[in-house]
């Protein structure tokens, strides 16, 4: 009996210790990748303004090919909708696009609902390095709930692994 107790106390002991740290961890992350494209500024932006155009190269998109979509409003323009309703990976959720600076910048809103509710800020930019040359550059930010903030450098990693990935393809996508 003596064992359990002990296995027991040693258990709460380092839940206490996780929830512990995770008061003091923050809260919001922001994620940043970016790639050189071979290709003139106009190109890419135009590219990348057209959320529907995600289904080629945003590697969290292509998890599920039989994801069941929706789309509301004109795709490219400030107040489209993207949503999507997909398998245990892909989860449930939509990306509104909240502004454009033409040329510059896409800014959106994601909606998630499941796996977990949330809601994250991304940015696309582009910026031009030379006439057939182009930067492109996506960041994300939002905040996790207590204690799931504890998986914060975690999650942070694998967005920007994932995201580097989905600037590859994105990059062999506009360079053919």
């Amino acid at each position: 009996m003596s064992i359990i107790i002990t296995i027991v106390s040693i258990l709460a002991g380092i839940i206490a210790l996780i929830m512990i740290i995770a008061l003091f961890m923050k809260k919001g992350y922001k994620t940043y990748s970016e790639i050189i494209i071979n290709a003139p500024l106009p190109k890419a932006f135009d590219y990348i303004k057209q959320i529907k155009n995600q289904d080629n190269f945003n590697k969290w998109v292509m998890v599920d090919p039989d994801m069941k979509k929706d789309f509301r409003g004109t795709d490219g323009t400030v107040g489209f909708v993207y949503a999507w309703n997909g398998n245990k990976q892909a989860g449930e959720g939509e990306q509104e696009i909240k502004a454009i600076t033409e040329g510059k910048n896409i800014e959106m809103e994601i909606r998630f609902i499941r796996p977990f509710a949330g809601i994250a800020q991304a940015e696309m930019t582009t910026e031009s390095l030379s006439d057939n040359q182009t930067k492109v550059s996506w960041s994300t930010a939002s905040t996790m709930k207590y204690p799931i903030n504890i998986m914060l450098p975690m999650i942070v990693k694998m967005l920007e692994k994932d995201m580097a990935a989905s600037l590859t393809m994105l990059k062999n996508v506009l360079e053919k």
